[in-house]
C-alpha cells in the first residue's frame, strides 16, 4: 500500500513530455525539443578538468555533507562578489541540484499545515515540494497585468496565522519574469513585518536582458537576511544540469538543520561533481558570459516569431532566464486533422503529434491557458520548431 504521500504526489508535467519526446526520438522521430529548461551548451572546460583532477588525485571517498571546504570557500566568495551577501562557509551546504537544495529548505520549515506563499504561473516542482512536507501551498494568481509578479498586496490577501514562507524566483520559470530590486524590497518588508521566511530561488539570475536588474533579497540589510534562504546551482549559469549542483545560503541555525538533514538522507554529494564546480567558480566566467549573449539573440528570435503564429499571444515579454509563456486561447476551438483544441494540455499533445514538437502546457504552471517554451536550443532548431508550429496551426479549420 502506497504512502499518502506518494498518491497526494503529482509528476512533473516536464519530465513527462520530455519523456515521451525522447521516447519519439529513440523511434527514429525527429522531435524539437522545447519542454526543457536544460542549456544546450557544453560545460566549460575548467569544470570538465576539475572532474577529471579529482579522478586523478583518487578523491573516491566521501566529502563532508555540506561539501569540499574549497568549494564552501569559493561560493562564499561567489555570494559577496556577485550578491552583496556574507555568508561563511560554515552557512553553505551544497546539493544534489537546485532542486534538492529547495527540497532540504521546506523539509527544515515546513511543518504540517504550514502554508507557503507561491505565484502562478510558478516552476512545476514548487507546490508538489511543500504538499510532500505536509505544507499547504497558498497560489497567488498573478496576470498579465501585473507582469506575472506578485505585490505585497496581492501577498497580504492571503496570509492567515498558519503562513510561514514566501517562495520567490526571479527571474521566473516559466515566464522569464524579472522583479525590480524596489519591488522584491517591498515583499521582504511585508516578510519581516509578519516574520515570515523568504526562499530565493536565484537559479537563472545571470540570464538578464534589455537592461533587467535584480537582486538578493537577502542583501536588504540585517532583517532580510535572517527572514531569507537564498538558492541557486550550476545548472542554469554553467551548463551543468547532469552534473546536479546547487547550494544553498542561509542563517546558520537554517544552515546546520540543512546539514543535518542532508547528513541522514543523501550525505555529501559527489566529489567528481564538487571539484568541477570548483574548477567552474575559479575558471573563466566567458562561458557564462557567452550563454547569454546567444540566449539574449535566441529570445529576440522567439518574441519576433511569436507575433506572427496564429492564435499565440505575447503581452509580457520576457526579460530573464529562457522561456516565452504565450497565451494560447487564440486556438481554442481550431480543428487540425480531426482534432479540436479546447485547452493547452489538446495544444501541447497536438504539436508533440503532429509537429513533432515537444512543449508544455501551462497547466503544469498553474496557468492552463498559456503554453512554456525553452530557447535553450540551437537557432537552426528553434526556427525548425516554430515553423513547424506555425505551419500546423495554420491548416485550421
Amino acid at each position: 500500500m502506497l504512502s499518502q504521500r506518494a498518491k497526494n504526489l503529482a509528476p512533473s508535467p516536464t519530465v513527462a513530455i520530455d519523456s515521451r519526446a525522447k521516447a519519439l526520438l529513440s523511434a527514429g522521430v525527429d522531435v524539437v525539443n522545447f519542454s526543457v529548461g536544460e542549456p544546450d551548451f557544453d560545460a566549460p572546460e575548467s569544470a570538465k578538468r576539475g572532474a577529471m583532477e579529482a579522478i586523478e588525485k583518487g578523491m573516491n571517498k566521501y566529502s563532508p555533507t555540506p561539501g569540499l571546504p574549497d568549494l564552501l570557500k569559493a561560493i562564499s566568495k561567489k555570494f559577496k562578489d556577485e550578491n552583496g551577501l556574507d555568508y561563511a562557509p560554515n552557512q553553505i551546504i551544497v546539493s544534489n541540484g537546485g532542486k534538492h537544495s529547495l527540497t532540504n529548505v521546506f523539509m527544515v520549515l515546513v511543518d504540517p499545515g504550514d502554508e507557503v506563499i507561491i505565484q502562478s504561473p510558478y516552476w512545476v516542482s514548487y507546490p508538489e515540494m511543500v504538499k510532500l512536507c505536509g505544507g499547504v501551498p497558498v497560489i497567488v494568481e498573478t496576470t498579465e497585468a501585473t507582469g506575472f509578479k506578485m505585490t505585497p498586496d496581492m501577498i497580504r490577501a492571503k496570509l492567515t496565522p498558519r503562513t510561514k514562507l514566501i517562495n520567490l524566483n526571479s527571474p521566473s520559470n516559466p515566464t522569464g519574469a524579472v522583479y525590480t530590486p524596489d519591488e522584491l524590497r517591498a515583499i521582504v518588508e511585508l516578510a519581516v513585518e509578519k516574520n515570515l521566511y523568504i526562499i530565493s530561488d536565484e537559479i537563472y539570475e545571470h540570464l538578464l536582458y534589455d537592461g533587467a536588474v535584480t537582486a538578493s533579497p537577502a542583501s536588504f540589510g540585517p532583517e532580510a537576511y535572517e527572514h531569507t534562504i537564498t538558492v541557486n546551482g550550476f545548472s542554469k549559469a554553467y551548463a551543468m544540469t547532469g552534473w546536479r549542483a546547487g547550494f544553498v545560503g542561509a542563517p546558520a541555525r537554517i544552515a546546520k538543520a540543512i546539514a543535518d538533514l542532508q547528513s541522514q538522507t543523501t550525505s555529501g554529494i559527489s566529489t567528481l561533481t564538487q571539484m568541477g564546480a570548483l574548477r567552474a567558480l575559479e575558471g573563466s566566467q566567458e562561458p557564462r558570459a557567452m550563454m547569454r549573449r546567444e540566449f539574449a539573440k535566441r529570445r529576440e528570435y522567439v518574441i519576433e516569431r511569436m507575433q506572427s503564429i496564429p492564435g499565440f499571444a505575447l503581452s509580457v515579454v520576457p526579460t530573464g532566464a529562457f522561456y516565452v509563456f504565450p497565451k494560447v486561447t487564440g486556438t481554442y476551438g481550431m480543428t487540425i486533422k480531426g482534432k479540436t483544441i479546447q485547452s493547452s494540455d489538446d495544444l501541447a499533445m497536438l504539436l508533440l503529434e503532429e509537429a513533432n514538437v515537444a512543449l508544455v502546457s501551462g497547466s503544469g504552471f498553474g496557468s492552463p491557458d498559456y503554453l512554456r517554451i525553452s530557447y535553450a536550443t540551437a537557432t537552426e532548431r528553434l526556427k525548425t520548431g516554430l515553423d513547424r508550429i506555425d505551419a500546423l496551426l495554420r491548416q485550421a479549420q
